[in-house]
């Protein structure tokens, strides 16, 4: 699973990177072998992945929240619909 997180680096931006990363902890998924979380500052990446407004969550391809700072619970649950066998 790819977690990617688009915001030029701002607090809303770290503190929506920060809950995605706490959503997979509480779900007992490791960062970087059953998901990989990706902040992505590049604006130049953001038009041609469809972000307008950051921060942005898209997880697998599927944009998932925008302009606004997604609480874990909620993060967990777009987790777990992702999940083969959910």
């Amino acid at each position: 699973m790819i977690i990617e997180v688009f915001g030029k680096g701002c607090h809303r931006c770290h503190a929506t990177r920060d809950n995605a990363i706490k959503a997979l902890k509480e779900l007992n998924l490791k960062e970087g072998e059953d998901a990989i979380v990706n902040h992505i500052t590049d604006i130049t990446l953001f038009a041609g992945r469809g972000v307008i407004l950051t921060p942005t969550v898209i997880i697998d391809g599927v944009k998932m929240s925008e302009g606004r700072v997604p609480e874990t619970p909620e993060i967990k649950q777009w987790i777990k619909d992702k999940l083969p066998g959910k």
